[in-house]
């Protein structure tokens, strides 16, 4: 998201002295970058160095256990099935996974501020299926709400704040950065006026908390699917200031504004955030396609070059049958899928949806894990059969 933007306190020339008030020594620069020096980066100045770490307490193996690892079957995952857990780590639960990317459910009870969080490998995005709260960063905090998609850069440390006791997260781990579609951005960056939405659609980080405090300070780190627990002697909340391009951000999807076509568009025109391995797209409230004689259902296609994972968040699901909220369809690719048997000719006519759904297309094949597999209906894939249609 090549956007600039900066809070706090900064020097004037970047790499030079910026000296603390009443001579008490300097403040440390931090270069907070990707891709080497050649991707985005913000530079920031922290009260203490952000080097220092008193002991490695303990390591734990987080890795998701795979069971299958190649799919050909079309799948229904019944999300709210994933059961709430107080700890907002522990109540991550990893569905789907590939090279790529770990897609997974998450229903905490309790706000995360016992400890600190950093994903040393993965771009995490956070969809807020329910609940609303603040996410805390050492970079700013930001609020969210029903709807909102929380982006947060690899290495980012954060916490974050619930209202209530009811919230269900759908959650994305990407090893590649997330960007916005390219073919939505001119050379500058800048998001073209034929975009589904643009900058001030963005919920940029404000409230920069600044803590100069010493003491025992938890940070649980997730590199390679180990989650190591550093202690750190001073508050990883400690930036007084920082500029760049390199930062969490939100979007709500209720501000993705659809593209729409006198015929039946194909998923692209619905895409919101995209890496080189996977895109996300939004399907939000529409007009149905308006020529006279169009029909608004989905063709058939084929899933030749990519999974195709669909997770349902309001309203009705036109192109399916039997579809509640949190459902998860997995389509693998290799074999055709479409609308459900009478949902094509029931769309006919029909002039505008409702319906709100976040879509996570890969271009490797997606593993179920153990946990996907509990939740799985086990008989989606029968359900373009049309003698057996009503019974599933």
């Amino acid at each position: 998201m090549p956007i600039y933007h900066k809070l706090g306190k900064i020097p004037r020339t970047r790499h030079t002295i910026f000296e603390k008030p009443d001579g008490k020594g300097l403040y440390y620069e931090q270069l907070f970058g990707t891709i080497g020096f050649d991707g985005m980066s913000s530079l920031m100045y922290e009260i203490h160095r952000p080097t220092m770490v008193r002991e490695i307490l303990k390591t734990e193996d987080v890795r998701p256990e795979i069971a299958v690892e190649h799919n050909m079957t079309a799948r229904l995952l019944q999300g709210f099935q994933v059961a709430p857990k107080d700890d907002f780590l522990e109540s991550r639960t990893t569905l789907l996974v590939n090279k790529d990317i770990h897609i997974g459910l998450a229903a905490p009870r309790q706000s995360l501020r016992n400890y600190f969080y950093k994903n040393a490998d993965a771009d995490e995005m956070l969809f807020i299926h329910r609940g609303s709260g603040k996410l805390r960063t050492f970079l700013g905090n930001i609020d969210f709400e029903y709807g909102d998609y929380l982006i947060i850069p690899r290495g980012m440390i954060y916490q974050i704040d619930f209202d209530t006791a009811d919230n269900r997260i759908l959650y994305a781990e990407s090893f590649h950065p997330i960007y916005t579609p390219k073919r939505y951005r001119n050379w500058f960056g800048q998001l073209l006026e034929h975009s589904p939405f643009c900058e001030r659609d963005y919920k940029l980080p404000t409230e920069l908390e600044t803590y100069d405090e010493r003491g025992d300070f938890v940070i649980k780190v997730k590199k390679q699917g180990q989650l190591h627990h550093l202690l750190y002697p001073t508050h990883p909340f400690d930036v007084v200031g920082w500029d760049g391009y390199n930062f969490p951000y939100g979007f709500s999807i209720h501000h993705f504004e659809p593209i729409t076509g006198r015929v039946h568009q194909p998923p692209p025109v619905h895409q919101n955030f995209e890496t080189k391995a996977f895109v996300i797209c939004s399907f939000c409230p529409r007009m149905y396609d308006y020529h006279p004689k169009a029909i608004p259902a989905p063709y058939n296609h084929s899933n030749i070059d990519s999974d195709e994972m669909l997770y349902y968040v309001a309203g009705d699901f036109m192109s399916r049958n039997n579809i509640e909220q949190g459902h998860i369809t997995l389509h693998p690719a290799g074999i055709p899928h479409g609308p459900a048997p009478g949902a094509y000719e029931r769309s006919i006519g029909q002039t505008v949806t409702e319906e709100l759904a976040v879509m996570i297309d890969t271009f490797a094949p997606l593993s179920l894990t153990k946990a996907a597999i509990a939740v799985d209906d086990g008989k989606y894939y029968k359900s373009w059969l049309e003698s057996q249609n009503s019974t599933l």
